[in-house]
């Protein structure tokens, strides 16, 4: 990783390694940033803001880690703004910011992987998973990447938002540090949590973190899946009534008409009485 890159703050979004996602940017800073990152090597520094409403973030408006990106693709719209693809890399502690022209330029500590220990579960788990192979995890490690792989796959059938493939990608992925920044990034969680992934090292500790979210979440999601059965029930009920009554009222005026026709003659019969 790099001592420095131009930063691009970013609004309500936390930026994971290997995670590809599109960005919309305005801001003249951010744009100059852009611009300065394509002239050089195309890397830059993603972080997020504290406060998404801030539109010019100093140092102190910022988190304090964010993530090395390599930015794949850059477009300029017709109103000005810019569309950009990027590709989260590293993971680093952003030290100070200094004004580079037109734009800001983060200096940045590398950040390093923790340990699988697994501290708040089990004690047993006290390997270091960045050099290890799948073969090589303690049956506790590979008991909660299955756990997570299958608590996202419940997930996913419950947020019709995520695609259908996303579940199989990630039920591919060996490696805890990427597995768990994968389900992180497709998780629909506040940013202020997903930052406290961001920042947590041990792969194994983040797994645990995802799980938990994903629990709260699926929660929330089975009680909106219930509650639009019940409204769209109600719907369909109500719907069904209003046709019901449509055609009822229909048949009444058919025959009220038919009445209508009978009753007038007597009427009239009734009224040439009474004048006589």
């Amino acid at each position: 990783m790099k001592q420095s890159y131009p930063v691009l703050p970013l609004r309500d979004i936390v930026v994971f390694p290997h995670m590809i996602v599109p960005l919309f940017v305005g801001r003249d800073k951010s744009v100059a940033a852009l611009e300065a990152a394509m002239a050089d090597d195309k890397e830059i520094f993603l972080v997020a803001q504290l406060d998404p409403a801030e539109d010019d973030p100093e140092r102190d408006d910022l988190y304090d880690v964010g993530v090395s990106a390599e930015v794949l693709q850059l477009l300029k719209l017709p109103d000005g703004t810019v569309r950009v693809l990027v590709a989260g890399k590293e993971r680093g502690t952003l030290q100070d910011l200094e004004e580079t022209g037109d734009y800001l330029t983060a200096h940045v500590a590398p950040v390093e992987e923790g340990d699988a220990s697994l501290e708040s579960a089990s004690d047993e788990v006290g390997e270091a998973v960045s050099n290890l192979k799948p073969e090589d995890f303690s049956p506790d490690l590979k008991a909660l990447m299955r756990s997570v792989i299958e608590q996202f796959e419940n997930y996913a059938k419950l947020n019709r938002k995520l695609p259908a493939e996303t579940a199989v990608q990630l039920g591919e992925l060996e490696d805890p540090s990427r597995l768990s920044d994968a389900v992180a990034a497709n998780i629909a969680i506040k940013v202020a949590d997903k930052q406290s992934l961001l920042v947590e090292t041990d792969p194994a500790k983040r797994l645990e973190m995802v799980f938990a979210f994903m629990e709260g979440e699926l929660g929330v999601l089975q009680v909106e899946k219930k509650i639009k059965s019940r409204v769209k029930r109600q719907m369909e009920k109500t719907q069904r009534e209003y046709y019901l009554n449509e055609q009822l009222k229909a048949i009444q005026r058919e025959l009220g008409n038919e009445g209508e026709e009978g009753e007038g003659d007597e009427i009239a019969e009734l009224t040439a009485r009474i004048n006589k």
